[in-house]
Parts: C-alpha cells; structure tokens; sequence
C-alpha cells in the first residue's frame, strides 16, 4: 500500500526503482464481464479518506469522527496481508458504518513475480489465472463475512514492480484480469490500488482494457488532496466517481484527542455497501 508492510524508506526505494526500470462513467467500459448482470446501485464517497495498516479499535474510530475524514480502508484480506486485524469484525463494519464512516475493502492478493519484496504469496505466468480467480473468491468471501455485501467495490493491492519487463508484467495483468472477472461474477465491483509509476500505469495505459478495474485508486506522494488536477492518464479515463489519490503517506495526526499514523487519500469512488 503505500505499503504499511515496508518501512517509509524501503516504501519510497521501492516505488523509485519501478519507476526507473466503476460502474460510472468511462470506467464501465473496461468492465466488459459485468454487461449482462443486473447491479445494486453502488455507494460512492467524495471526501478525504485514510488507511492504516491495522483497522482502529471501535473508540478510535468514534474519536476519529470530527468530519476531517468520512471513511477508511480496511485490509479485509489476502496472504499478503502484513497485520492482524483483531477489530476487524462483522460487529465493528456495523458499528463504524452506524457512526457515518464509509468503508473501503482492501486485498493483498499475489504480488509479481519480478518483485523485489519476499512475499507469501508470488504469482507467475503460469499460475496467474487460477490465482487470480482463487484469490476473488476469498476476498468476496471475507468481505461478505464482515457484511460488506454484493455491489461493493473490492480493491486489489498491487506493489511496485519493473513494468518494463514484458514477461513480468503480462502476468501481473493476467492475474488481474482473471481477480476481476471473478468478482463481476460474484457481483462485486472490481477496485484497484497501485502506483502511477508502476502497477497503477500498467492498468491505465493497457490498450487491451477487458476485465480491467473500473476504478482506479493512485499512489503518488505530492501531498496534494485531489483526483484531478496531478490525475497523469487521460481526462476521460476512470471517470463518474472512479478515482482515489493517495496523496501522503506516514502522516502522525491527532483527532479526537486520538493519535494514528495515517495515509491520507482524496476520494472520489465506490465504497462498501454495509447498510
């Protein structure tokens, strides 16, 4: 994620070295699996959000509402997951969603194979497909299991890797394709977090967009709080609520007389439905 399993430094080399080497709008049409299917009408935030690693306890997040946020990615699962979650639970999705929060579910599927990071989970080529399609199945299970149910959105957590290693990023796109398609079938909405120098561009600029997600959430550390005016793809590309920026990483803020290290974001995308 900016990724709460990496220390700050290792977070920026990483992101560094692999830049060097939506049912709305424009964002529908790269979701070609979901044509025929009949949808809950998706729930969207505009609004500033935050992530952290591990979900705050039910009194943090009753601390936390002063209106600065109105919702917060949760890591709902994945092998790749780096924290417990022991607040993570059906009771607490009902009772931070009673108190307004809007809810973002986060996957830590397969990482690429060409990725530096060891991690418990690696997809290759040849293994692409099938976990792309195993993995969708456990993040709509886990999310329905915390009462996020069909027609949320579902963001698959892609770290920087070399997008110029053809073979490398072929797989990546495979594995995505196949996480995707999985969960239109499922009929939840299909999300997608990575870097602009590296995962997120390799989503944005495929020019074969089937089975793609249509809504795109974008690292790029310019503490600027906005989905359009540092938006580095085309106008029309992921719109009619279908962008998120994570704009700061690592930010210490107090709310509520409450301390948190925090990733900031500006969003502007669907997000559970819990109601």
């Amino acid at each position: 994620m900016a990724e709460h399993r990496q220390s700050k430094k290792r977070r920026y080399v990483t992101w560094a070295v692999a830049g060097s080497a939506v049912l709305a709008g424009a964002g529908i049409a790269a979701q070609t699996s979901m044509a025929a299917t009949t949808w809950p009408a998706q729930k969207t935030f505009t609004g500033r959000a935050f992530d952290t690693c591990t979900a705050p306890s039910l009194s943090t997040m009753k601390a936390w509402h002063t209106g600065f946020y109105g919702a917060a990615a949760v890591y709902v699962g994945g092998r790749n997951r780096g924290c417990s979650q022991p607040n993570l639970t059906a009771s607490w999705v009902k009772s931070v969603s009673s108190l307004g929060w809007k809810l973002i579910p986060l996957y830590v599927g397969a990482q690429p194979p060409c990725q530096n990071s060891s991690n418990p989970e690696k997809l290759t080529a040849a293994t692409a497909a099938s976990l792309g399609t195993t993995d969708a199945n456990d993040a709509v299970a886990k999310a329905t299991a915390l009462g996020m149910k069909a027609g949320s959105a579902v963001y698959l957590d892609m770290e920087a890797y070399d997008t110029t290693n053809k073979s490398c990023n072929d797989a990546v796109l495979t594995y995505v394709r196949a996480f995707d398609k999985q969960l239109h079938a499922k009929t939840y909405r299909a999300g997608f977090y990575g870097f602009t120098s590296s995962s997120a561009k390799a989503v944005a600029t495929a020019s074969d967009k089937t089975d793609l997600p249509g809504n795109l959430w974008y690292a790029l550390w310019d503490s600027k709080n906005t989905t359009t005016t540092d938006w580095p793809w085309g106008s029309t590309q992921f719109t009619g609520h279908s962008r998120a920026h994570q704009y700061m990483v690592n930010s210490k803020e107090s709310h509520g007389g409450v301390t948190l290290t925090v990733d900031r974001d500006a969003w502007d995308a669907p997000v559970a439905i819990t109601g």
